[in-house]
């Protein structure tokens, strides 16, 4: 069984910086792709931010040039660099892996953007 567990979200101000990572079980590898998401309460989750397992990263138009997503095979972790932090930025951000058909998410951490 695959956890994935994310941390380093929290209170930031606009304009800010932080770095989420999520950390998994085992090795991420084999994972055809793993990638963020966030959802604000009452709303869709929605797509941040993707990497494949050949390191071909997708962003989601609102992060481009802010949000840089990276991973690290030697410590099964994957990062979401997040600069220039918006208002519009707070959610809860989600890790996620895609393993074939098979689709694990973390827990959720809270980014709240405010002043």
């Amino acid at each position: 069984q695959v956890q994935l567990v994310e941390s380093g979200g929290g209170l930031v101000q606009p304009g800010g910086s932080l770095r989420l990572s999520c950390a998994a079980s085992g090795s991420i590898f084999g994972f055809d792709a793993m990638g963020w998401y966030r959802q604000v309460s009452g709303k869709q989750r929605e797509l941040v931010a993707t990497i494949t397992i050949g390191e071909n990263t997708n962003y989601a138009d609102s992060v481009k040039g802010r949000f840089t997503i990276s991973r690290d095979n030697a410590k099964n972790t994957v990062y979401l660099q997040m600069n220039s932090l918006k208002f519009e930025d707070t959610a809860v951000y989600y890790c996620h892996a895609k393993l074939g058909i098979l689709e694990y998410w973390g827990q959720g951490t809270q980014v709240t953007v405010s002043s």
